[in-house]
């Protein structure tokens, strides 16, 4: 049961603490030069995801002096990629190891505490509303927003978002991590996915819709980090993330209630923009590109006009890089999806020999293809079982799901053509299922566009001969002389050494080392005895009686 929000509450750090912890840990580029945040800021921070620079190099970047194509200055600082550029990042905000953010999720989701509400608050230090929210430079016109892919946006857009509703029916609260692009200096559209298993509050905005009520809300932009990661997670309707987080953060969240609308946000938060959302009238928004790889084109959305503005006196605004994957966006959905994918799978549905879950990000985002690795030897019944498991936990992850050994790196495509090509008989080890929820364009040719999945059982299914490489001490020596030499730096890929698959006989190991010990002749002598006329060429030893 989540714990009372009269509990004891103690110290999690808001977003200016973090920053400090990742500035000292050597993870923040700090840019003073003016920087055009319609133009010039996304472009620059995207470069580290296509630039071949490798995952645990990528750094969070503040921008200091933010201008705009008018020629406009910003007093407030711009922050990208400090939430999730990278793995140890993402650790930072939440407090722990790499290797324990799976199960501190676990255990935030499974022992949730509830906020605790407090009345002066820092994220309400300056309030705008009224005449100031209008005009050049008001309101909305007046942060920072930069433009995501310049050249295909057709506005600023908030994408770091908790964007934060309330169940008119039960009153519990929901994030979620929305985009919102500007419209006005007071106004600004909402996309909240409307598929089924898509947004929460989409399933909010129906319901005061029927009321024929607008729906009251609060789009949360830079918070403590323990908060900011639960609006990319996906909860069970009705669970509310402020309480998972903290479970996350070990103790209860402070949060307030904002001015205009009735919703509780972040105490720490940085900004909070309130207002209500159109449940009559629905709007073109769009071009924006998006974390499918594509430019998601305009569709009638939702539209937010604003009441209020309030953010610290000292306010950092937080912006994220999504789009084509690799992203920030897709790092912090993957080092929290892939762990409770595990869970789900390993736990709840008791599945023996799983050794890890990958959802591939390059390219694909999360959402297309996810491998499940197993130990060797684990039974036909309990790999399908984790096919079909992992296929059905979301609606919109797992278009390919792929069961490989643990030798295979899904990290590598060409291991994976491998695994499929040596270790899966499509005819018996491919299974299509229909009705999948689409994610991404649309196939034209499907009426309403719909999806399907493809398992694949791409694990050893019997003993196969040692990978056809030197084994893994004779590379190991060759790669001490290498270095001696002074050649290029190598990176190793997987497999770079021999070794066994299960088909090799202790025999084989023998003859295999007089032949290093420069004895191969011997190998001849044992070989001429075993000379026979009644077999055909090609025909193997095993299968002849000796």
């Amino acid at each position: 049961m989540p714990k009372s929000p009269n509990d004891n509450y103690g110290h999690y750090p808001d977003l200016h603490q973090h920053i400090k912890n990742i500035q000292k840990a050597g993870l923040l580029t700090v840019i003073d030069r003016p920087i055009n945040k319609d133009t010039e800021l996304h472009p620059l921070v995207r470069w580290q995801f296509r630039g071949g620079i490798e995952e645990k190099n990528r750094k969070a970047f503040k921008f200091t002096n933010v201008t705009d194509s008018l020629g406009r200055t910003y007093n407030m600082p711009v922050v990208v990629g400090v939430l999730a550029t990278n793995e140890e990042i993402y650790s930072i905000g939440m407090g722990v190891p790499v290797t324990k953010i799976g199960e501190t999720w676990e255990n935030a989701i499974n022992n949730p505490i509830n906020p605790v509400t407090i009345k002066n608050a820092k994220c309400q230090e300056v309030f705008i509303t009224g005449e100031d929210l209008l005009g050049e430079g008001g309101g909305l016109d007046g942060l920072p927003v930069p433009i995501s892919t310049p050249g295909y946006d057709c506005a600023p857009y908030l994408t770091a978002t908790n964007v934060t509703t309330r169940n008119p029916e039960t009153g519990t609260q929901n994030m979620g991590t929305y985009r919102a692009g500007l419209k006005a200096s007071n106004r600004l559209a909402i996309r909240m996915v409307a598929r089924p298993g898509g947004a929460e509050g989409h399933i909010h905005w129906e319901m005061y819709k029927k009321l024929g009520q607008k729906m009251p809300c609060a789009i949360v932009v830079g918070c403590p980090p323990s908060v900011a990661y639960m609006g990319a997670q996906k909860l069970p309707i009705g669970v509310e993330e402020m309480a998972v987080a903290g479970g996350m953060a070990g103790t209860a969240i402070r949060q307030v209630k904002c001015k205009t609308v009735d919703i509780m946000v972040p105490a720490e938060a940085e900004i909070i923009i309130e207002g209500f959302i159109d449940t009559d009238f629905l709007e073109p928004e769009a071009p924006f590109a998006e974390s499918h790889g594509h430019v998601a084109l305009e569709d009638f959305n939702t539209s937010m006009t604003v009441t209020a503005i309030t953010h610290r006196k000292d306010a950092i605004f937080t912006s994220i890089i999504s789009q084509l994957t690799p992203s920030e966006s897709s790092v912090i959905k993957r080092v929290a999806y892939e762990p409770i994918y595990l869970t789900h799978l390993s736990k709840t549905l008791g599945i023996k020999g799983i050794k890890k879950v990958y959802l591939h990000e390059p390219l694909t985002n999360l959402r297309k293809v996810l491998f499940i690795q197993f130990e060797q030897n684990v039974p036909a019944t309990e790999i399908w079982r984790a096919l079909y498991g992992a296929s059905s936990l979301a609606s919109a992850i797992g278009k390919y799901v792929i069961a490989i050994d643990k030798d295979i790196n899904p990290e590598n495509s060409d291991a994976i053509f491998w695994a499929m090509a040596y270790r899966a008989n499509p005819a018996i080890d491919i299974k299509i299922l229909k009705h999948r929820v689409p994610y991404g364009p649309k196939d034209q040719r499907v009426p309403g566009g719909e999806d399907s999945t493809m398992l694949i059982d791409a694990t050893l299914k019997n003993p196969m001969p040692p990978i056809a490489l030197p084994t893994k001490i004779y590379m190991e020596k060759a790669k001490v002389i290498w270095d001696e030499l002074g050649l290029p730096n190598l990176t190793p890929e997987s497999p770079w050494h021999g070794y066994s698959l299960g088909d090799w006989s202790d025999d084989w190991t023998e003859t295999a080392k007089r032949a290093t010990d420069g004895l191969y002749k011997e190998n001849g002598k044992i070989s001429e005895k075993l000379k026979r006329n009644d077999v055909k060429p090609n025909s193997s030893i095993r299968d002849i009686k000796k």
